[in-house]
């Protein structure tokens, strides 16, 4: 028996109990305005979403009308953006959530104060 051996399978288990006690966390996919998309009016689509860590918000509208502006409460609250902030622009756009709050805008002209803002507040599973 070689040197080392018998502390080989007692390792070898300790490492696959970590394995498996290792969770791939992707969590749900919510698309934004629901079959309407990222619209005019998507204000308040997320009203009553039970939405958690690892779930992902999929932002689906036309790229050449539209953005998706992740902002801060008073940016939101104001349809404006002030700081710099991480503008997506490609039309199908997916926005992984790790938790507490997040505001989302169109920085196009007047389309946020047409109601082209969500706000989600994510949750851990209870």
């Amino acid at each position: 028996m070689a040197r080392g051996s018998a502390a080989a399978p007692g390792l070898l288990l300790a490492l696959c109990c970590a394995a498996a006690s290792i969770a791939v966390v992707h969590g749900e996919d919510w698309a934004v305005g629901d079959n309407k998309g990222w619209s005019f009016g998507v204000a308040g689509w997320e009203n009553g979403k039970r939405i958690q860590p690892g779930d992902e918000l999929v932002f689906k509208y036309d790229a050449k009308i539209h953005n998706v502006v992740e902002v801060d409460r008073a940016e939101y609250g104001g349809c404006t953006v002030t700081g710099p902030s991480k503008v997506y622009n490609s039309g199908d756009d997916r926005i992984k959530l790790a938790g507490g709050e997040a505001f989302f805008i169109c920085s196009i002209r007047d389309h946020c104060t047409a109601g082209m803002k969500v706000k989600v507040a994510v949750t851990a599973n209870a």
